[in-house]
């Protein structure tokens, strides 16, 4: 009965404590992502990644726009280290969908995080929390 009340306590400590550790956004450096081995390694080099308002030249055939949501465990982890994490499945899903459809690029992609658009060439979103850390993107899928 102890043990039932003290877990039951300690949950609702940890639910209290994610509350008001309510989401914390800020933008990390997508070169700096993009050039990590964990990018390289998890990265498929043949679905090429445009962000904002980068020059891609001439598409052949366009899909149309998509989206990505995201989320990890952050738990333990640093904002930057759960957000980096995410932005790789976010990436990884996008490109998995371009393949999908027959297409071998991402352009466009922009941050939506909690339909917030934020369009960088140089940054991306990402909301971090005491337990979750999530990413959304938008992009557009094509074959260059």
């Amino acid at each position: 009965m102890k043990l039932t009340f003290l877990l039951a306590s300690l949950l609702t400590v940890l639910v209290i404590f994610q509350a008001k550790a309510a989401d914390r956004i800020d933008s990390y450096s997508i070169e700096k992502l993009l050039d990590s081995t964990k990018a390289k390694d998890a990265l498929n080099s043949n679905v090429k990644l445009y962000f904002g308002n980068q020059s891609f030249g001439d598409s052949q055939e366009t899909y149309g726009e998509v989206m990505t949501n995201k989320k990890t465990n952050a738990f333990m982890k640093s904002d930057q280290e759960a957000c980096e994490w995410v932005m790789l499945s976010a990436l990884k899903a996008l490109q998995a969908r371009a393949l999908k459809e027959g297409m071998n690029a991402v352009v466009g992609i922009e941050s939506y995080y909690k339909k917030r658009e934020f369009v960088s060439e140089t940054h991306f979103e990402c909301g971090a929390g005491a337990i979750l850390a999530g990413v959304t993107l938008k992009g557009t899928l094509v074959k260059l």
